[in-house]
């Protein structure tokens, strides 16, 4: 009998680091997922992640300079050739945490009555 020296699970990775600078709030609109319940943000990104894959973000929002740091995981993914040409990338899911919770406000402030609009987004 061979027996591997393979563990019987994968060890955890590291997640992958992303930054993403969003200048106008245009384009804070169609990234921000405001259907998550803790809020999320699109990347568009040309590499392959899959769904429940974490990820830390280093996200700066229009005018704030401040950079936010968040360890969120993959819950969107638009493949390459997106139905009515959305951008490839992933949407990342804010974690339940106070931070994070920061972001969300401080994301709908800037949106203010934009996020209630129905124009389209880069997820729908």
């Amino acid at each position: 009998m061979v027996t591997s020296a393979r563990p019987s699970t994968p060890a955890p990775s590291k997640p992958r680091v992303l930054q993403l600078a969003i200048k106008e709030k245009p384009a804070l609109y169609a990234s921000y997922i405001p259907f998550f319940a803790e809020g999320g943000i699109f990347v568009p990104t040309p590499h392959d992640y899959r769904l429940g894959e974490g990820v830390y973000l280093l996200l700066t929002i229009v005018d704030d300079p401040q950079r936010y740091p968040v360890e969120g995981k993959v819950a969107w993914i638009n493949p390459a050739n997106a139905a009515n040409h959305r951008p490839q990338g992933i949407g990342v899911r804010f974690p339940a945490d106070d931070k994070a919770k920061q972001l969300k406000v401080r994301i709908e402030e800037l949106l203010g009555a934009a996020e209630a609009s129905n124009k389209p987004t880069n997820t729908i």
